[in-house]
C-alpha cells in the first residue's frame, strides 16, 4: 500500500472542503482506497491530505490528473503543495 501526502495552504478552508468533498467520485474512480484531511492546530487553512492506493503507480498517476489540478485551483490552494509518498511498513 502506498500513501500520498499533500500539504498546502488554502485561502478559505470551508470553500476548499466543499470542492474536496465534491471530488470524492474522481478519487474513487482513480484508485483512492482511503483518505483523510488534517488541519494544523494553529492555522485551519494549513491542510494536509492523505490518500491511500494499492500501488505507487496508482498514487503517482492520481497526482498527475488534470482534474485534480483544476479542483485544487477551484478550491483556493495557495502556491505549490508539498507532496510525498510512503509505503506502509
Amino acid at each position: 500500500m502506498t500513501t500520498l501526502f499533500v500539504r498546502h495552504d488554502v485561502s478559505d478552508y470551508a470553500a476548499w472542503r466543499k470542492v474536496y468533498d465534491e471530488f470524492r467520485p474522481v478519487q474513487k474512480a482513480n484508485g483512492v482506497t482511503a483518505e483523510a484531511v488534517y488541519q494544523a492546530t494553529d492555522n485551519p487553512n494549513d491542510v494536509t491530505v492523505i490518500h491511500e492506493f494499492a500501488t505507487i503507480e496508482a498514487a503517482q498517476a492520481f497526482g498527475k490528473l488534470e482534474e485534480l489540478k483544476a479542483a485544487m485551483r477551484r478550491g483556493g490552494v495557495l502556491g505549490a503543495p508539498t507532496v510525498w509518498f510512503t509505503n506502509k511498513a
